[in-house]
């Protein structure tokens, strides 16, 4: 039988949006200190990774995100979300639960300053031209930046394992994925289920410029 719990009045009164705030505010403290942040022992801590995202942060393995040259922000805060049960991940929970602030700048440093591999074309010039229609309509590029490579805490989609962005968006637009902001569960909400694969074939198929 699940227990039920109750909620502090303050919480209560903060409400979804307060809590947003409160939760950005927070993973920002923990990346403030970048100026501690090293490459060198971001390399040796990320040694539990590679087995999985890749030796070089290049995933070869399906369901599973390609960390390279992802905004060091961006991994700061992914790694937040996961250490906090922001963002739930049977795999991920284990691992990013021990980490401290530190790990999480260092790890970041490191995966933000590999080389991401180019991408091997999979899909037809007709549906990677639906793709690129539906990031244009869909303005994706207003926050990833206009060539999808990210910035701060917002992901680099482009060269990004297309099964792992499908899955995600599929997630988003189910309202079971954390969200920082609650910017991508909106926007995954107004596409069409038969436009989700297109979107992540083309974002997949981009290089890093």
């Amino acid at each position: 039988m699940r227990q039920s719990c109750s909620v502090p009045a303050w919480w209560q009164r903060v409400g979804a949006r307060g809590l947003r705030l409160v939760l950005v505010a927070a993973c920002w403290a923990v990346i403030a200190p970048v100026a501690h942040a090293g490459l060198e022992e971001g390399r040796v801590k990320a040694q539990a990774c590679l087995a999985c995202h890749g030796a070089d942060g290049n995933s070869a393995l399906p369901g599973i995100p390609s960390l390279a040259g992802q905004p060091r922000q961006f991994l700061v805060t992914a790694l937040f979300m996961f250490r906090e049960g922001r963002r739930q991940s049977e795999q991920m929970a284990p691992f990013a639960s021990q980490l401290s602030n530190a790990d999480l700048n260092d790890l970041a440093q490191f995966f933000a300053a590999q080389k991401l591999a180019a991408p091997v074309r999979q899909s037809s010039d007709e549906a990677l031209a639906r793709g690129k229609q539906l990031t244009t309509a869909n303005n994706c590029m207003a926050c990833h930046t206009p060539t999808l490579v990210g910035q701060q805490h917002i992901p680099r989609l482009a060269g990004q394992r297309s099964d792992y962005l499908l899955a995600q968006l599929k997630a988003f637009k189910a309202g079971q994925r954390g969200d920082l902001d609650g910017t991508m569960t909106s926007a995954a909400q107004a596409l069409r289920d038969e436009d989700l694969a297109p979107l992540a074939d083309y974002l997949a198929n981009l290089a890093v410029p």
